[in-house]
């Protein structure tokens, strides 16, 4: 699967760009047809939930999904949002 990353005003670094690509790459046991991954990352100014932000977009036949979820780190986030992600796409296969 096709992952493409963006980080938004900062440089993600090479240990987090694998950590985003080995997390997504599992993503294709349970998305067969998924056709690519895009990854923003973003610093926001909210502290209390933690100030790092992970948009994830599942480019799919038929609709993309969407999920951006906040933590106080990148890892956290992205492990957030890939289990969300699963969850549509199980929601998704069920109908």
């Amino acid at each position: 699967m096709n992952v493409q990353i963006q980080s938004v005003k900062f440089d993600a670094s090479h240990q987090l760009i694998e950590f985003i690509e080995k997390k997504l790459a599992k993503l294709d046991r349970v998305a067969e047809d998924a056709t690519g991954v895009d990854v923003v990352l973003k610093l926001e100014k909210d502290d209390e939930k933690g100030n790092k932000v992970a948009v994830i977009t599942l480019r799919l036949p038929g609709g993309d999904i969407r999920v951006e979820e906040q933590a106080h780190t990148f890892e956290e986030a992205i492990d957030n949002a890939k289990d969300v992600l699963k969850r549509q796409i199980e929601k998704r296969k069920d109908k």
